[in-house]
């Protein structure tokens, strides 16, 4: 007798389950920081300076002693010139230093005047402006002090957090090694771009979407190609590459066809976790193990795979590598500047793009092999379960540049 049909996990059940297996990966190497660009940093970073290193001025214009310029138009002789990265002398009393933006503050002066507020005749500068004391003056720390830390660990590293990097001397970072992955995919229909379509066939986008987006994760990536449909041929390649990967990927075959081999061959060479979730597109979506490495299958259907890879495999990518702290995408509430009468019993995603009038719309085709609406679209309304959408109504929008980096 078949055993009753367990209730497929929510969204927000099945991520957590997944996020509690990942292990991240331990290995660690130095690497130069100009080739650290979206690396996750294995130590926390602690600034050894400074930032400002001494007090230097935000404006080009004049150096001055408050005291000297109460009148509002004081009348000072220009006793030097200092540009950025050059020391200027003392300031005497009664005198003015030419200065410009970022050249450090010299002793004696406590302002800097914009030279819009100041007229220059010869060497004479007249200062049109009474200043306070401090004022145009970038302190000596007030960005970074020295000893605090800059960038935490786990911290997957932008252009900005390579600028701060640099900010402080640092030449060189610490980061988590690349995340190994494998990918194959399974059909017999699918056929490569630039060869001839057979009856049938079609061409296997689903290669070219998520090879890009873990190109965008920053994996190193092993391709193992298309896999034919049967189960032995769907065993190797499991085999194969559970060989020295922390994860492998899957697109296609794992839903409940005859020619579906995915699931009965992760359990055979290794253990199924998690199978079918209460998402839409995208509800066949398996999570495993495979020997040493994780494994996850995703749909056939592009938009499908498209999806679920955003919500489920991004996020245990992430954490594989040892991103710490939040990982999940900020979404926006949003106007719904369209209906969507249906409620469906899982959670939906449907692609949407903001108007120019400040509200979302949708694209005309829902479906799961409609891949133009992953372009048309600026990201993806989040719909919870039995959930209908009136115009006017608050929504959860999910931009993808939140999903796909």
């Amino acid at each position: 007798m078949n055993e009753p049909r367990k209730p497929m996990l929510s969204v927000s059940e099945a991520l957590a389950q997944m996020l509690a297996a990942a292990r991240p990966v331990a290995d660690e190497e130095v690497i130069p920081t100009l080739a650290a660009n979206g690396r996750v940093l294995a130590k926390a970073q602690v600034s050894g300076m400074n930032v400002p290193g001494a007090d230097n001025t935000q404006m080009d214009g004049y150096a001055v002693r408050a005291a000297d310029c109460l009148s509002g138009n004081a009348s000072l002789t220009v006793s030097q010139r200092i540009p950025a990265g050059h020391v200027g002398q003392p300031l005497l009393p009664g005198t003015a230093a030419r200065i410009f933006t970022g050249a450090m503050i010299p002793e004696g002066a406590d302002a800097v005047v914009m030279q819009e507020q100041c007229e220059l005749a010869g060497n004479v500068v007249t200062i049109k402006h009474a200043p306070k004391s401090g004022e145009w003056i970038r302190r000596a720390g007030e960005d970074i002090t020295s000893g605090s830390v800059v960038l935490p660990a786990g911290a997957r590293l932008r252009s900005q957090e390579l600028g701060l990097a640099a900010s402080v001397g640092l030449a060189e970072l610490p980061v988590k090694r690349k995340l190994k992955v494998a990918v194959f995919f399974t059909g017999d229909e699918l056929t490569m771009p630039g060869e001839p379509l057979a009856p049938g066939a079609i061409y296997n986008s689903n290669r070219f979407t998520l090879r890009a987006l873990l190109e965008n994760l920053g994996c190193e990536i092993t391709d193992f190609g298309i896999v034919p449909d049967s189960l032995e041929a769907t065993r190797a390649v499991l085999r194969e590459s559970a060989q020295g990967h922390d994860l492998i990927i899957t697109s296609g075959g794992v839903s409940v066809g005859e020619e579906d081999h995915i699931k009965p061959a992760v359990e055979a060479e290794g253990k199924l976790n998690m199978w079918q979730i209460a998402v839409k597109p995208g509800k066949p979506l398996a999570f495993g193990e495979v020997r040493q490495a994780f494994f996850i299958g995703l749909p056939g259907n592009p938009v499908s795979s498209f999806i679920t890879f955003m919500m489920f495999v991004r996020p245990f990518v992430l954490r594989l590598q040892g991103v710490e702290g939040a990982i999940a995408p900020r979404a926006f509430q949003m106007r719904a500047d369209f209906d969507w009468p249906k409620a469906d019993k899982r959670n939906e995603f449907l692609r949407a793009r903001i108007n120019d009038v400040g509200g979302v719309e949708l694209f005309r085709n829902q479906s799961s092999g409609v891949l133009t609406s992953t372009v048309w679209g600026d990201g993806v309304i989040d719909n919870p379960p039995g959930q209908t959408i009136a115009a006017g109504d608050l929504v959860r929008f999910i931009p993808f540049n939140e999903l796909l980096y």
